[in-house]
């Protein structure tokens, strides 16, 4: 699904374009695995002059611990990379969120509120690198953030909602199955201008209500071991 094809662009760059517009990331990287099949991944990355990390298929905690090292990151922005519709005003107001330091953690996907597919996790590299070293749990390996959110006495988790006109928790955005690649190819064809927000496709939306029923039926699918996570570096 990275390589899919949306609007004449694999997905992995359709993702790089969105963080691009951020105003508080100062680096990106991808973190895949060393598997041969996500060669491409690298290779796409690369070629639109973003670093790649490789590491460990099952241990996907540490590979993004061991990323965020490579590029000497204080703070970490994580989004998954199959989220080519994220919203860069959403990540930039968790990084501002952030940054006024009365909390660990800051998400949007802790009560979900904006539309599925938009979101974002910030926290400092350090309370990843503790995570990492308290925690063997098979499940916390595989899951970047889990180990926050079940300790809650140790981290302090602040939780982001949507304003009421971009609140959809019910509409899909990320991209799993056929339906929603189909969905997205839609958004991007009716979008003029790449330099759109969650505000801007939520129009169209509008307009063809039909477009929401494409993946309606479509449920979240759970994390898979190994999965390819592109993870933002904010230094500073």
């Amino acid at each position: 699904k990275m390589t899919a094809d949306i609007a004449g662009k694999p997905t992995l760059v359709r993702v790089i374009e969105r963080l691009r517009l951020s105003r508080c990331l100062d680096d990106i990287i991808v973190a895949t695995t060393t598997s041969p099949e996500d060669d491409i991944l690298e290779e796409l990355a690369n070629s639109v002059g973003v670093p790649a990390y490789r590491g460990s298929e099952e241990d996907v905690l540490q590979r993004v611990v061991d990323a965020q090292i490579a590029m000497q990151s204080d703070v970490i922005v994580e989004i998954c990379g199959d989220c080519p519709l994220l919203d860069p005003e959403i990540l930039d107001r968790a990084v501002e969120c952030y940054l006024l330091g009365d909390c660990d953690v800051v998400t949007t996907a802790d009560e979900q509120t904006y539309p599925q597919g938009t979101e974002v996790q910030v926290f400092a590299r350090q309370a990843l690198e503790d995570a990492a070293k308290a925690t063997h749990d098979p499940v916390h390996r595989e899951h970047v953030s889990l180990y926050f959110y079940e300790n809650r006495d140790r981290f302090r988790i602040r939780n982001i909602s949507a304003p009421s006109e971009l609140a959809r928790p019910d509409l899909r955005l990320q991209l799993d199955y056929p339906e929603d690649l189909e969905l997205i190819q839609e958004i991007y064809r009716s979008l003029s201008e790449s330099d759109f927000r969650i505000a801007d496709l939520l129009r169209p939306l509008a307009r063809h209500p039909a477009l929401a029923e494409l993946n309606a039926e479509c449920e979240e699918r759970a994390l898979e071991s190994g999965s390819t996570t592109a993870c933002q570096s904010k230094r500073g």
